[in-house]
């Protein structure tokens, strides 16, 4: 018998100083029986950071054609795909391809330090893709508000992120290495 996904629940506001943007949003996602507490809190956090109206998390890993969330124009292009881990070059160029912006959200890191000094220069020549990292302290952190049922506040300002809920608070800050095929 397969196993089946966990559904979490997330009730989020999040209030994005930087890009003058505010939601109130009910979101729903589904564990996949493979899948991390970490990497499914990373998936959230990206949510977060890119908030918006029509961002749809995917069939992730389920699927090798897509990434963990994607936005799409009402003519059904992706404008972002938004992915985690440490893919290969192959498949950060075919999503390079394929939308206009593209995010990796980077975490573990042990392989990290292992896999960006190989990748780095290669991904660096894909001009509309960015690259942050979130270390392992900080992913212990955003695990700490797993919950099949959460209620989480993000404020977003000058590249923090302040999560909290009722019991807990917390400052995670991501390290970008790529911007927009830019080294920092």
């Amino acid at each position: 018998m397969a196993l089946k996904a966990t559904i979490y629940k997330a009730q989020l506001n999040v209030a994005d100083m930087d890009r003058n943007r505010f939601l109130d949003v009910s979101l729903t996602l589904a564990r996949h029986p493979s899948e991390t507490e970490e990497r499914m809190m990373l998936r959230l956090l990206a949510w977060i950071c890119h908030a918006d109206e029509r961002l749809q998390f995917t069939r992730g890993l389920c699927a090798d054609d897509e990434p963990e969330l994607w936005l799409l124009s009402d003519s059904q292009q992706i404008e972002q795909w938004i992915d985690l881990g440490l893919p290969d070059e192959k498949r950060m160029k075919k999503a390079s391809a394929r939308a206009g912006r593209v995010y990796l959200y980077v975490y573990s890191s042990r392989a990290a330090a292992v896999w960006w000094p190989q990748q780095r220069d290669k991904l660096a020549r894909l001009a509309n893709l960015s690259v942050r990292y979130i270390d392992d302290q900080q992913l212990a952190t955003l695990v700490s508000f797993a919950a099949r049922s959460m209620s989480l506040q993000a404020t977003l300002q000058d590249g923090i992120i302040w999560l909290s809920d009722a019991e807990r608070h917390a400052e995670i800050k991501l390290t970008d290495w790529l911007i927009e095929g830019e080294l920092t």
